[in-house]
């Protein structure tokens, strides 16, 4: 399984709501690659409808327990992903665990492994 992590929180909700849409994008072409993919933006977002937080403290163990079973992090580079709270934090524990990190940079080019 692959997890697939975005940069997700901002005040401004114009851009959650464009991280929200390219995260779904970027998990269909995955699932259309015939990949088994988690992201944890498409699949938390839209409960936020129903009262749930979206912030990285309230998530953080349902993204973390969902990161265990993943085979591999793959890192969407898009805008904010460096200074995100929870991508980063995403890396570290992927790393810790022995989990293939790889990034993928935005615009749909091939993932490439990290060094």
């Amino acid at each position: 399984m692959i997890y697939l992590a975005t940069p997700f929180s901002s005040p401004d909700i114009e851009v959650r709501q464009a991280r929200y849409e390219e995260a779904c994008r970027e998990t269909a072409e995955l699932l259309r690659e015939g990949k088994i993919v988690f992201s944890p933006i498409v699949h938390s977002y839209p409960l936020t409808e129903y009262g749930l937080p979206g912030d990285w403290e309230f998530w953080q163990k349902v993204d973390s327990h969902m990161l265990r079973k993943a085979d591999r992090l793959l890192v969407l580079m898009m805008p904010g992903w460096k200074e995100s709270i929870g991508v980063q934090a995403e890396i570290t524990l992927a790393e810790r665990l022995g989990i293939g990190v790889e990034y993928r940079s935005f615009g749909r080019e091939e993932a490439t492994e990290a060094a």
